[in-house]
């Protein structure tokens, strides 16, 4: 059996607030070289991609000094390197940071913008843009917000510090409150409990409630109405992917500009701003795990088609 060995810091700095790819090359047998596994592995690459890289010497060791192409296999080395990322369309709407200290930054997120690097979002994103403006490499996320979701969301300054505040939500000990947009039901002045089962399968777009054993949950209740419009208190008991959206859908009233409940419309394109999902992470109350302060926080953020329809519903970027 193979010692657990600590993973080496990376050589390679950030690059616009993205870290480095790191890979560690397998214990298996198979390939004679570096690049030979580099070239399977990142199969994905445009072609000649992975051997570019190496003969610029892109990639490289643990030593920060580049590996050849022709390197033998090692196997258990680590590699880093900087892929090139497409261009992003850049997310025009600013990025607020409502408390900061030592130990956490929460951010005020705009509607469109992705929390953490992923697919094609990478440095248009709440964690990239938060380490360039505020020059805090080791800023790490320790917890997410769907892209098209408003509000907030919690960073950690210190890495060895960021379990203990993702525990705080894996374990239930933070109070979360959302605020959505919907059509308006009278049925719903009175406190509603939503319990399901949803599973979201990975490639799938939405997420659906199936039969089973709830692990899902939402406290619904209606606290204004304008007109055929209704405005939402939602406060969840658990986490799962989508859970506010497939349970507002299930309840008939499903969140305004939601391109995937109750239709599936497809992605929100890169680049189009109008319209958006009318969700809003308003409040996170917890008791810190390292400071032991008692934190109660508000997003500055408004819903514009409650504070304005027309506006929100035409072809005006909001």
């Amino acid at each position: 059996m193979r010692r657990k060995t600590s993973v080496p810091p990376s050589p390679l700095p950030q690059r616009q607030g993205v870290d480095p790819v790191r890979i560690r090359l397998p214990f298996s047998e198979g390939w004679a070289t570096v690049g030979d596994y580099l070239i399977e592995r990142l199969s994905g690459a445009a072609p000649g991609e992975v051997a570019a890289m190496l003969d610029a010497g892109r990639v490289v060791g643990v030593d920060g000094q580049p590996v050849a192409a022709r390197a033998p296999y090692s196997p258990g080395r680590y590699l880093w390197f900087h892929r090139d990322l497409p261009p992003e369309v850049p997310v025009p709407f600013p990025l607020d940071v409502v408390y900061r200290d030592d130990h956490l930054v929460v951010a005020d997120k705009p509607h469109f913008l992705a929390t953490t690097p992923r697919g094609s979002h990478v440095t248009e994103t709440v964690l990239a843009r938060l380490r360039r403006e505020l020059g805090i490499p080791a800023l790490g996320a320790a917890h997410r917000l769907d892209r098209l979701t408003a509000g907030l969301v919690l960073f950690t300054v210190r890495p060895a510090e960021r379990g203990a505040y993702q525990r705080l939500f894996s374990e239930r000990r933070v109070r979360k409150e959302y605020e959505a947009i919907a059509p308006y039901d009278p049925s719903l002045t009175v406190s509603r409990t939503v319990r399901s089962r949803i599973l979201k399968e990975r490639g799938v777009l939405a997420a659906r409630e199936i039969e089973g054993e709830p692990n899902a949950e939402t406290v619904v209740e209606l606290v204004g109405r304008s007109g055929d419009l209704g405005r939402y208190r939602l406060t969840p008991h658990t986490g799962q992917t989508h859970q506010l959206r497939v349970h507002m859908n299930a309840l008939g009233v499903p969140i305004l500009g939601d391109p995937l409940y109750p239709e599936v419309a497809g992605p929100v394109p890169d680049g189009d701003f109008r319209r958006p999902l009318q969700l809003l992470a308003r409040r996170l109350e917890f008791t810190d795990p390292v400071t032991g302060v008692a934190h109660r926080l508000c997003s500055g953020r408004t819903l514009r088609a409650w504070e304005s329809y027309p506006v929100w519903a035409g072809d005006q970027i909001v």
